[in-house]
């Protein structure tokens, strides 16, 4: 009888461990959060910023190459916007599109917002223009200067839901220039954000 039991409790702690393997499997197994690997709304933008070959030596930045980068450019655009209204404090989606600096300003200006206890709802409703102001090559370096006009719906309020600034349901336009950047020798083939002139 002994053995019986014993065997019994055998069978019992293997079930136990094939659950719980199962279990952790499938937690473990799971995504969460960034992980580096842009969502497939930046599958465009990948496509439509590798503008190599429109660079080699001696090459302009032609009217195809620039039509190009801006379908990329608006889409990063809105992206980016986007998540900086995101309540998480935390840009997310918009990681690969931004240099270390953009990232850190963007994040930290996200922390104060968080600390004063204000929250933003923003909606973006669209691009009115979006025109290369400049673009340079500069060694491997390629820069483009963008003009942007969008369009957005903004309030900010306080943790009592006190509108601090903006209207929830005024169309306001917002003008930004941007420049944008990559290293034509890296294998990544995706543009960054390196600096926001005012």
């Amino acid at each position: 009888m002994n053995y019986s039991f014993e065997y019994i409790d055998i069978i019992l702690l293997a079930m136990i461990a094939g659950f719980i393997f199962l279990r952790l499997r499938g937690i473990l197994g799971k995504k969460t959060g960034f992980e580096g690997k842009p969502p497939p709304q930046f599958q465009e933008i990948l496509k439509n910023v590798q503008i190599d070959k429109k660079f080699k030596k001696g090459s302009d930045f032609d009217d195809f190459a620039k039509k190009e980068f801006l379908t990329g450019a608006k889409i990063a655009y809105e992206t980016i916007i986007t998540d900086f209204s995101d309540n998480d404090n935390k840009l997310t989606t918009s990681k690969p599109l931004l240099s270390k600096k953009i990232f850190d300003q963007f994040n930290q200006a996200l922390k104060e917002r968080d600390q004063r206890g204000h929250f933003a709802e923003i909606t973006f409703i669209g691009i009115n223009s979006a025109n290369i102001k400049d673009h340079k090559k500069i060694d491997s370096i390629l820069k483009v200067t963008v003009d942007f006009v969008g369009e957005v719906i903004t309030c900010i309020r306080d943790k009592n839901k006190k509108i601090v600034s903006g209207h929830p349901e005024k169309i306001k336009k917002i003008y930004d220039t941007w420049v944008f950047s990559r290293d034509t020798r890296s294998n990544n083939p995706n543009w960054q954000l390196i600096d926001t002139l005012t």
